[in-house]
């Protein structure tokens, strides 16, 4: 069976603070450059009642495509803020993706709670 890459879970836990500059015209969408722009959409989006092992495989597919694409982080997150309920977007299934924003969502929550017992012992002290 293949395994989630975990290694990009983590990294897209962590919002992108500025997207990286490109050598292009930057008033045309990100999207133009996109790899799977090239390829077709089946490969991103599953058929109906796809069989697990083949949606398995599509899906490995369609991250080895993500993985050369010069817009993945921009994909990525245009995926996790919209957020799209289907398909592979920059490298991430969507069962990806929600364990993606769930992981940010507690971060967040943790660091209002780290930012709210500092403020509470900055006015003790």
């Amino acid at each position: 069976m293949l395994q989630p890459s975990h290694s990009s879970l983590q990294v897209a836990a962590v919002p992108a603070q500025r997207v990286p500059a490109r050598d292009r015209d930057q008033d045309a969408p990100w999207h133009t450059e996109a790899v799977c722009r090239r390829d077709e959409a089946g490969l991103f989006f599953a058929p109906s009642k796809e069989p697990t092992a083949a949606r398995l495989s599509r899906e490995e597919a369609a991250k080895r495509v993500c993985a050369r694409c010069p817009v993945m982080v921009e994909c990525r997150e245009h995926a996790l803020l919209q957020p799209e309920p289907y398909g592979v977007w920059g490298g991430l299934t969507a069962a990806e993706r929600r364990v993606v924003l769930a992981r940010r969502r507690r971060r967040d929550v943790e660091l209002k709670k780290t930012a709210g017992a500092t403020g509470r012992i900055a006015q003790a002290g």
